[in-house]
């Protein structure tokens, strides 16, 4: 059984030449964050002491390790993934960024995969310069799809809002044609399984947003709520799923009716987006449902406009630590609690 108490969170330090590591030291400079985790940080203490020169963390220090095994769970742990130094440009985009944000994401998604940690915890990349041969993805949600089990959900998560997202990072001009009854279905699927088993929320509520203004307006305005979102929402219906829509998309936040639900479906990114981070800013989490593993982040990018000053909010961050916390205890608990039915059901 997972010691629930002491989880162990992993956390990749995303573009060096952005905010991750500001606000990954700044978190853990509070010593009580310890009570709640072991945080084992992916990179190189000799990159994280040159970039401790740059904030007033005099006092901080990580415990650098080789291997898992040596992870004091009384101490932020460095895991060191490389020996050389590294050329930090702050506020730019580099090769190297890219590179040693892969490096960090890499071992990260080893140990995670061998179940050496238990959650993961990414700090924000830059999806150009990351780009490679062993990284030809939009983002991370896409990336760790292809290396674990499940299809993936991008859920944004606040204290009073949850937003699925139908199509992740595709082109605008793309969304209509990438939207079947069938991909809806599905996410809605997702949606409600991981509101029950990560959230700890029973029968939950779910409203799906049209994808045209208006919601088509009988038709008038576009037939994709008609003929693939109405079709998706009954066929969720139909095996219990509390979905209801679509509404349309313009008036539901501004009129507060995303308080009467446990979590929104967005058709699109910026649909979604937009109106969570303007509620939601600073504090919002980004959790990759739907997956055999759990992984959040901070809702923001990699800042490069204030990379190095100083001058980054360490809140999304420690958020997206104590909901992965939250998520593998939920896990964990729904594991167990189901176990248990299904031996009193072989009884």
């Amino acid at each position: 059984m997972l010691n629930i108490e002491k989880i162990k969170i992993g956390i990749s330090i995303g573009d060096v030449n952005g905010i991750g590591l500001e606000v990954i030291i700044k978190t853990f400079m509070d010593n009580r964050m310890l009570d709640f985790c072991t945080p084992i940080v992916y990179g190189s203490t000799k990159l994280a002491n040159n970039y401790r020169k740059t904030m007033d963390a005099t006092d901080f220090a990580f415990n650098r390790i080789a291997t898992i095994e040596e992870a004091n769970p009384k101490k932020v742990n460095m895991l060191s993934c490389w020996n050389e130094e590294v050329e930090l440009s702050f506020g730019h985009s580099t090769e190297s960024g890219g590179k040693y944000a892969f490096l960090s994401l890499d071992a990260a998604c080893k140990d995670l995969f061998d179940g050496k940690i238990d959650a993961l915890v990414t700090a924000p990349i830059n999806k150009d310069n990351i780009q490679s041969e062993a990284f030809n993805f939009p983002g991370h949600t896409e990336y760790l799809t292809e290396k674990f089990e499940g299809e993936s959900l991008m859920l944004l998560t606040s204290e009073n809002l949850k937003v699925g997202i139908a199509t992740n990072h595709i082109p605008v001009a793309n969304i209509s044609n990438s939207l079947t009854s069938d991909s809806i279905f599905n996410k809605i699927k997702i949606l409600n399984k991981s509101l029950i088993q990560d959230f700890a929320i029973s029968s939950p509520k779910i409203a799906i947003l049209a994808l045209n203004p208006h919601a088509g307006d009988n038709g008038l305005l576009g037939k994709e709520e008609h003929q693939v979102i109405i079709p998706a929402i009954n066929n969720a219906k139909s095996i219990g799923i509390n979905a209801f829509g679509p509404y349309p998309a313009d008036g539901f936040f501004g009129a507060g009716s995303y308080k009467k639900f446990d979590a929104v479906l967005a058709m699109y990114h910026d649909q979604g987006l937009i109106p969570f981070k303007t509620l939601s800013f600073g504090e919002g989490v980004n959790f990759t449902a739907g997956l055999n593993i759990v992984r959040t982040s901070p809702d923001h990018g990699v800042a490069y406009e204030i990379a190095g000053q100083n001058k980054a909010a360490e809140s999304s961050f420690r958020s997206a630590v104590y909901l992965a916390c939250d998520i593998v205890r939920n896990r964990t608990i729904h594991n167990e609690i189901n176990r248990d039915k299904l031996k009193i059901k072989r009884q």
